[in-house]
């Protein structure tokens, strides 16, 4: 079920894959190939070791080794498709929305301005949040390796899955509701308004946002970046996936809450989002975890029925147990 699923989830990479291509293609946008060429070129050897190992070794395959570099190919290739990708949605020009998603936090009792405010005031508080909104890169290349070394295989391919859905789902989401963020939405400056909060994250996407839309930046480089999607917010929905995927495990599930809900307090701080946004993250993760699952629950349904067929009619898996 895991070798099967995984191979699957390549035909979702390959969708965002085409996307990237066509959205290209029909726009003035271009990619600085080095960049792209050097991610996609340590996910295609990542993955030739993990296909050799399985195809080679066959019985004696390690399924760790396999699933580990394998997944690792894929959430390479899923995160620099997805970048450009954002950047693109962005530049399509959809008028702002940040004073409708302001309206909204307002109207929730929750004012983004006295919250920095109160952070501000704590600067304890702030460096806490600070670490917390930077934690979303390791675990991409961290569940990787638990699940596998823990032999979670299953629960990791479902893990990929549901990023490539939740992915998916926040790009075609951002390309209708552009904002920029809090601070914008205010029409204030966080350093002079808040000198002890880190407002870095919200300059490069306030730059980057800004110039998509006024047609300056063109050229995308992968590893220049920013996160740019405000609504609905990634940080919290890769939190929320990342507290799933781990939760299996002893000794990581109650560290990934502890981490995971860092990162979600600091989202409306250090990376400027709207309450909404985070709110509309968690909405998103939770609905690509149901997706995700009722896949698999079909897939599985399709593998008990193929368990009638005569053993020489079905393919044969080529590492052992997984």
């Amino acid at each position: 079920m895991a070798w099967r699923t995984f191979n699957l989830n390549w035909i979702a990479i390959a969708a965002l894959g085409i996307a990237l291509l066509l959205a290209i293609a029909w726009t003035d946008f271009s990619l600085e190939p080095i960049a792209f060429g050097a991610a996609a070129a340590v996910a295609l050897v990542l993955a030739l070791i993990a296909y050799t190992h399985a195809f080679v070794r066959a019985e004696a395959s390690d399924p760790k080794l396999v699933f580990w570099l394998g997944t690792t190919a894929q959430v390479i290739l899923v995160t620099a498709f997805v970048g450009p990708l954002s950047y693109i949605a962005n530049g399509l020009d959809w008028p702002l929305q940040d004073q409708a998603l302001l309206l909204i936090d307002r109207a929730m009792g929750l004012d983004p301005e006295p919250i920095a405010a109160f952070v501000n005031n704590h600067p304890w508080l702030s460096k806490c949040l600070d670490s917390g909104y930077g934690f979303i890169k390791w675990p991409l290349l961290g569940i990787p390796i638990i699940l596998a070394m823990t032999l979670r295989l299953i629960r990791l391919q479902q893990f990929v899955l549901a990023l490539n859905i939740a992915l998916a789902v926040t790009i075609v989401i951002s390309v209708f509701v552009p904002a920029v963020g809090t601070y914008y939405g205010l029409n204030l400056s966080p350093t002079e308004k808040f000198p002890l909060l880190t407002s870095s994250v919200y300059a490069g996407q306030l730059r980057d946002i800004l110039a998509l839309r006024d047609g300056s930046l063109r050229e995308l480089e992968l590893f220049k970046l920013a996160g740019i999607v405000s609504f609905p917010s990634f940080h919290a929905a890769s939190a929320v996936l990342y507290m799933w995927a781990l939760w299996p495990v002893r000794g990581f599930g109650s560290a990934s809450i502890a981490i995971n809900g860092l990162m979600i307090a600091a989202t409306p701080v250090v990376g400027a989002h709207y309450i909404i946004d985070v709110i509309a993250g968690v909405a998103v993760a939770a609905g690509s975890i149901l997706i995700t699952k009722r896949l698999f629950r079909t897939l599985a349904s399709g593998a008990a029925t193929n368990e009638n067929l005569p053993v020489e009619a079905m393919p044969q898996l080529a590492l052992g147990q997984s």
